[in-house]
């Protein structure tokens, strides 16, 4: 496991969701994925994390998910005691 981060925002019936967001190094760059009720969202590969939880956020954004900001809680095994501000998108 690389990192994960925790989104949130509104869901398509616009109620409160959190999750956290799975990134892993694969042979081809770094993949993010989340799973939100019946449906989960994947991305393809990426040379940074950071690119990856972009791409993820466009995908939630494209299937009306809003309000949707982010934050890094671990990089590796490290926990990073929540520090790390958030990423409105």
């Amino acid at each position: 496991m690389a990192e994960i981060h925790q989104v949130e925002g509104f869901d398509t019936r616009i109620r409160s969701f959190n999750r956290n967001v799975h990134i892993r190094k694969g042979e081809k760059g770094f993949i993010a994925q989340v799973s939100y009720e019946n449906y989960t969202a994947v991305t393809p590969p990426f040379p940074t994390p950071g690119e990856a939880m972009s791409e993820l956020v466009s995908i939630l954004q494209k299937h009306n998910f809003t309000r949707i900001r982010s934050r890094i809680n671990f990089r590796g095994t490290r926990y990073l005691t929540e520090s790390e501000p958030w990423i409105d998108y």
